[in-house]
């Protein structure tokens, strides 16, 4: 059974900016309608927002007044997205080592992957980590999970942060060892829909598997692999890309080099 997060309405969120800021619905009303126009009430958003307000001071408490004050007008222009972005990074940025390795490994997945990936990972040296960074990223509130084992960013936002993480620069090289790590753990074994994500990141290294013939053939092989069983779930798009994948890591000669697995991708 998965878990769905629905936001806040505006009743609810309301109620949460009044218990926070301990001052009655009526007051803050205007402040929670504000929120929930940004936010859509995204519990999580709303309460990084709220702290991007208080760090830039357009959230302060008065001492003459005894209670928190705030500028609707300069909050209305705020922009959401480059405020918490900032102050997802900020927070990223100071996380243990685990738990930055985790976030960078889910953000190259996409928003979702299962938890069983994250297992593969632990088993390796470069990646021995990884589970203490799950429990720390599920605690920090960054990833949730279901009861199937489905992890995913808690919004997009959250994702793209953690993706920022990794240098522009490196961000290639990232992908296509996160990819190899993977593939040497899971070779010869049955790892179902995994075989997507596995080609998918070391895909990004075709210019570092193209040095290494052996290599370059064991990956066309990989993707072949995946092309046919994205063709078996009808998923025609994501098997064009596999198999293309596959054909371009052959050798010119590779009708004569490689005759069966020529053969193979042919007649898919």
């Amino acid at each position: 059974t998965k878990v769905y997060l629905a936001g806040l309405d505006q009743e609810d969120l309301n109620t949460m900016i009044s218990d926070a800021l301990c001052l009655y619905p009526r007051i803050c009303k205007s402040l929670s309608d504000i929120l929930f126009q940004k936010t859509k009430g995204n519990p999580f958003f709303v309460l990084e927002f709220m702290q991007s307000l208080k760090s830039h001071g357009l959230l302060q408490y008065n001492i003459h007044q005894k209670r928190w004050v705030w500028n609707e007008d300069i909050i209305r222009a705020e922009d959401i997205t480059d405020n918490v972005l900032h102050l997802l990074s900020s927070k990223m940025n100071g996380l243990s080592g685990d738990v930055q390795t985790l976030l960078k490994v889910m953000a190259c997945f996409g928003s979702s992957t299962n938890e069983s990936v994250i297992g593969y990972l632990n088993e390796s040296a470069e990646y021995a980590g990884v589970r203490n960074g799950l429990e720390g990223a599920l605690s920090d509130g960054f990833i949730v999970k279901d009861e199937e084992g489905s992890l995913q960013f808690v919004h997009d936002k959250v994702r793209e942060a953690a993706y920022n993480l990794i240098p522009k620069s490196d961000k290639k090289q990232f992908h296509y060892h996160l990819g190899k790590v993977l593939y040497a753990l899971c070779d010869g074994k049955d790892v179902g829909d995994t075989i997507f994500l596995i080609a998918s990141q070391i895909n990004h290294g075709k210019e570092w598997i193209l040095r290494d013939e052996d290599l370059s053939v064991c990956i066309s092989e990989l993707n072949m692999k995946a092309g046919k069983k994205a063709l078996d779930g009808c998923d025609h798009k994501a098997a064009y890309s596999y198999l293309g994948a596959s054909l371009s890591l052959l050798p010119n000669d590779h009708w004569k080099s490689h005759y069966d697995l020529s053969l193979r991708l042919n007649f898919l």
